[in-house]
């Protein structure tokens, strides 16, 4: 019990720190999705980053990088938002870096 203990402790941290970046990756591509989406049908740079921070629920829209490659009708427009996860578990921290970046693409055509 005594070996095995620690390998369980550091598996159930494990799957946790996993579950919170994955969290932050799905919200951030739908976030993402949100702003090409409002790219897509005429929206501006500066409604698509606000749609992108109001799309991101949970998330500090801060420290949210966008970047957004706008395009003419036709062609696809990319928006893209980072994020730093911090990571709490001191083993993978030590391993991966205090934060870990987390980022969300889309790609849409405009209409």
């Amino acid at each position: 019990m005594a070996l095995v203990l620690p390998i369980l402790i550091m598996l159930i941290f494990g799957i946790i720190e996993f579950g919170r970046i994955y969290h932050v990756q799905l919200t951030l591509t739908s976030a993402t999705r949100e702003g090409a989406r409002l790219g897509a049908v005429g929206g501006d740079t500066a409604s698509i980053e606000q749609r992108v921070k109001e799309s991101a629920y949970g998330l500090d829209s801060d420290i949210i990088t966008i970047n957004i490659t706008t395009a003419a009708s036709g062609n696809p427009l990319e928006v893209q938002a980072t994020y730093p996860v911090e990571l709490y578990t001191p083993v993978f921290s030590q391993l991966l870096g205090e934060t870990f970046e987390v980022e969300g693409r889309t790609i849409m055509r405009v209409e």
